[in-house]
């Protein structure tokens, strides 16, 4: 039972050019987009009828700054390929409720699979200006391979548990065993031959990375096994995992969930909101 314990709390935690490391502070209008932006989460996370703040303070702040911005809806424990639909549908809803052509999409953890996935799948590249992934995990989680090695992960009592949780989240179709999967270092290295960039979006990959165990201690344990299978991480996901693609932003000491905000303060002096009022100020200087 202990192991079924520490299993959950592994799944739970696993949800959701060299650039700048000190965030400046944009200006009021100076980011008005020429598309709408769709906020997308990683797992465990809902913007659809959710007590929780996901994303914080970050979608008021931008609408502030003159920025429209809608949810992708998508499922907490959705795979990429049903959340890639519910993407799109949100992505097809919002360009007729705006009259755009396209949309800029930022998205964090998973939620940076799922977008590339739809992209992809659906061939969007027509529809999509840009994906900004944050912290996503594009070359698999070695926190998802740690808990694939455990006997317990396969066992019919642990998915038949799991199965209930995706269902008391309120997911349309969750899947929690084939998303620990799915981002697995094995299996994403097959995603990433399969699933390429569309030569018609804009990508870019920001991310953060702790300073050690003590930065955020909700991560203390994580940050450790991760620190020694891989490297530099932000708790959940690694260094040599988010980075990817040829614009690329590091920010330092902060977590996995500090950088969506989750916390609604300050964390190392940076404003949080403020990282993403960069990349829109970034999109906007390149006509998006």
């Amino acid at each position: 039972m202990n192991g079924i314990i520490k299993l959950f709390i592994c799944l739970i935690l696993l949800s959701g050019c060299e650039s700048m490391t000190k965030i400046s502070n944009p200006q009021k209008h100076e980011s008005n987009l020429k598309y709408p932006v769709i906020l997308v989460h990683g797992i465990a996370a809902h913007d659809r009828k959710s007590i929780i703040d996901f994303w914080g303070r970050i979608p008021d702040v931008l609408r502030e700054n003159g920025i429209t911005v809608f949810f992708g809806n998508t499922d907490a424990w959705g795979s990429y390929e049903s959340n890639a639909e519910i993407l799109k549908g949100t992505i097809d809803k919002v360009l007729l409720e705006t009259n755009s052509e396209k949309v800029n999409i930022i998205a964090q953890s998973k939620g940076g699979i799922d977008a590339r996935y739809c992209i992809w799948a659906y061939n969007y590249g027509d529809k999509v200006a840009s994906l900004t992934t944050v912290s996503t995990p594009h070359h698999g989680a070695e926190l998802a391979d740690f808990i694939f090695s455990q006997k317990i992960a396969h066992s019919k009592i642990v998915k038949r548990i799991l199965k209930i949780l995706g269902k008391l989240y309120g997911d349309i179709n969750p899947d929690i065993y084939n998303v620990n999967n799915q981002l697995t270092t094995e299996h994403m290295k097959e995603f990433n031959e399969k699933v390429v960039m569309d030569e018609n979006v804009f990508y870019q990959s920001v991310y953060s990375v702790m300073a050690d165990e003590f930065d955020d201690m909700v991560f203390y344990y994580t940050y450790l096994i991760i620190k020694k299978m891989s490297g530099p991480n932000d708790g959940l996901v690694s260094e040599a995992s988010a980075r990817w693609s040829g614009n690329i932003t590091r920010i330092e000491n902060i977590s996995h969930v500090e950088i969506i905000d989750f916390k609604k303060r300050k964390i190392s002096g940076i404003h949080i909101p403020d990282i993403y009022l960069n990349i829109a100020r970034d999109l906007y200087q390149r006509g998006f």
